[in-house]
């Protein structure tokens, strides 16, 4: 049942949140565009985007529901493209098909700080591809788009940012947002300042997945950011945001789509179905079930298909049998990546996206790889999707 909220939410959950940190809650450029299309078209397309923070039922619908009572007249399209355990670079590389397919967004929320942490333990070039490749490309294709991203926040993260200090991926991320002029909610050092000060708690906020009480306060930073953003007035068109000529980082994934491996001719060995999953060990998440995927095991032929774009990489399910996968590109260069992931393999068919490599020439190339075997009994390659750039 939909919850009709008097407009007066508006002022009176800015009025909540006055005792925010404003250096916590950051707006950067305008979020007008948005305003204006809901208010005057009376539809508005909103996306969130993230790991298992956004997929679950925490933040999101509370903003929806705001968005929905401050603009009683306006019919909402809400497109939750958050995927639990993906990381940024896998954001990059499926924002085409979970995002941007879906026609011009009004407003975006994005987050990716945790688990570019905790889940791909990203070093700080891979943060800023990640990152940049999802902001660079979606303000290429719909340069009117207002984004605000949000940074959420794990145990270890918590301890970094109470030791006056900033954690890799939040450094990395804001580098960003300073470049393209994106707003920012830092929910993780309004929580630590807070905590500081005895008026909030971890157990209270309930963890990296935050309980009611966590995912509010972060709403409540929402809306007092969309408060003061939504305080002037509306432009009669949306107007193009800022894009920098050059990206931050020449490597960075903005031009990331998913090549399906349905394209490619199978070389022995290989097989593009759903595989037998009664018949293999570990934990498997409904999301991957009933679909093909392609999957091999070694000793299975080299497989070789040619692509287009500075960057390949493949989107995974790494799970307990889960072995490597050797490469070949144009001939020359080669290497041998372990798809196995040492903290989540061991009892899950786990999401990650791995890259065999980020910085090609453009145009063609050719790649040829083949499953090994890793640590003696892993040899299996479970493969959803190719990533190129």
């Amino acid at each position: 049942m939909r919850i009709i909220i008097p407009s007066l939410i508006f002022a009176f959950c800015a009025s909540l949140v006055q005792g925010f940190d404003h250096q916590n809650i950051t707006l950067r450029g305008n979020l007008l565009n948005s305003m204006t299309v809901f208010e005057k078209s009376q539809k508005g397309r909103v996306a969130f985007m993230g790991g298992s923070i956004t997929e679950m039922d925490g933040y999101r619908p509370m903003v929806m529901e705001f968005l929905k009572s401050r603009f009683l007249e306006t019919e909402f399209e809400f497109i939750n493209a958050g995927i639990s355990s993906t990381c940024s670079t896998t954001g990059a590389f499926r924002l085409e098909r979970d995002v941007l397919s879906m026609g011009p967004i009004d407003l975006f929320f994005l987050e990716f700080a945790v688990n570019d942490d905790q889940d791909a333990g990203h070093r700080w070039k891979a943060c800023i591809r990640g990152m940049e490749g999802i902001i660079r490309n979606l303000r290429t294709q719909h340069p009117r788009s207002d984004i605000i991203v949000t940074f959420f926040v794990n145990p270890n993260m918590l301890e970094i940012l109470m030791n006056g200090e900033i954690p890799r991926s939040m450094g990395a991320h804001e580098a960003v947002l300073r470049k393209y002029k994106v707003s920012r909610i830092h929910l993780g050092r309004e929580l630590a300042s807070q905590i500081s000060e005895g008026t909030f708690g971890w157990e209270k906020f309930g963890g990296t997945h935050p309980k009611p009480a966590g995912n509010r306060l972060c709403a409540e930073m929402h809306i007092k950011l969309l408060a003061r953003a939504w305080s002037g007035t509306a432009p009669i068109l949306p107007q193009k945001h800022y894009l920098p000529s050059e990206p931050l980082d020449e490597f960075s994934y903005f031009r990331g789509r998913f090549f399906s491996p349905s394209q490619i001719k199978l070389s022995k060995g290989w097989s593009y179905s759903e595989p037998l999953w009664s018949e293999i060990k570990g934990g498997k998440r409904n999301r991957y079930m009933n679909r093909p995927l392609l999957h091999a095991s070694f000793p299975a032929a080299p497989l070789s298909f040619e692509f287009s774009g500075t960057a390949i990489g493949a989107f995974v399910l790494a799970g307990p049998d889960a072995g490597s996968i050797r490469y070949v590109i144009d001939g020359k260069k080669r290497g041998e990546v372990d798809l196995y992931h040492p903290n989540y393999s061991k009892g899950l068919h786990y999401p990650r996206s791995v890259i065999f490599a980020h910085d090609l020439a453009p145009g063609p190339h050719q790649i040829i790889i083949q499953p090994q075997t890793s640590k003696g009994e892993r040899n299996t390659v479970r493969l959803l999707e190719f990533c190129l750039n």
